[in-house]
């Protein structure tokens, strides 16, 4: 299965004018997405899709690449650790233990750094950011893609989109949300963003397609997120598939909607080096 996964690359277009470097000091093997004339001072930090259990840097890195392009800014792509071999909360300790060793080992500062991901790297950024908020290290911003939220797989859009998504479905979702608990309760705040306290959320960018079937984790989320007062913005890009932006190159859907991201995170940074 994380084999025929690998070939996700292959529906991305290869972006112009990124080089890309493997990392060897970092927590976990990762990978540098750089963009000629980007600005080295920032980071962002992308989790890949593939339900915690399949997808790696090396199945999005021209989709990373694609996103740095569009905001001027380095993206390391992360290989977490992967279930059933490492359950909740690897992934998220990871992640955390990426941005702890850019601040220590490079010198940036939280307002530096942003937090990207698609389907469960989209939940993987939000309960990453999350944790780092509680203790006073809120990044600058995050992006969630296609985001799987809701491990207890309770939206109506799992239903109602059931025809129209290719790639997602409810037995398939619920064998991933088996092999990544490992037992434990799909609520549990920490793997399910829907359930955590979201009144420390950094600014957020969500986006999804009208006809997937987990559009309503993107649209619950929003709904919480802007009930709690958080800098939050929806986008919701009628007749795609999941995760669209892999298309990157070749649909104009996926290019506009980066083109959307890489602004919002630009002004993200801007407004927190202003704060700092």
């Amino acid at each position: 299965m994380r084999d025929l996964f690998e070939q996700w690359h292959l529906a991305t277009a290869e972006p112009d004018g990124v080089t890309y470097r493997e990392v060897t000091d970092a927590p976990v093997p990762a990978t540098w997405c750089t963009p000629l004339g980007s600005d080295t001072r920032r980071a962002i930090v992308y989790t890949h899709g593939g339900g915690f259990v399949v997808g790696s840097r090396h199945s999005h890195r021209k989709l990373a690449g694609h996103l740095a392009t569009r905001c001027a800014t380095p993206v390391l792509v992360i290989d977490y650790r992967r279930a059933p071999e490492h359950p909740y909360p690897a992934q998220v300790d990871d992640t955390v233990s990426v941005a702890e060793w850019l601040t220590r080992a490079h010198g940036f500062v939280p307002a530096q750094i942003a937090f990207a991901g698609d389907s469960a790297g989209g939940n993987i950024a939000v309960s990453s950011a999350l944790r780092l908020s509680r203790t006073g290290l809120a990044p600058a911003a995050v992006v969630a893609m296609s985001p799987w939220f809701d491990l207890a797989n309770s939206g109506p859009s799992l239903e109602e989109n059931a025809r129209h998504d290719a790639m997602v479905n409810r037995p398939t979702l619920e064998a991933m949300t088996g092999l990544v608990l490992n037992g434990q309760s799909p609520e549990t705040p920490g793997a399910n963003p829907l359930g955590a306290d979201l009144t420390l959320l950094p600014p957020t960018f969500v986006t999804a397609s009208q006809h997937e079937t987990l559009r309503d984790d993107a649209t619950r989320f929003a709904a919480r997120a802007e009930a709690a007062g958080r800098d939050i913005t929806l986008l919701i890009e009628p007749h795609a598939q999941h995760v669209f932006q892999m298309a990157a190159g070749r649909s104009p859907a996926a290019d506009r909607a980066l083109d959307q991201i890489g602004q919002w995170v630009q002004e993200r940074f801007l407004s927190g080096a202003r704060r700092n």
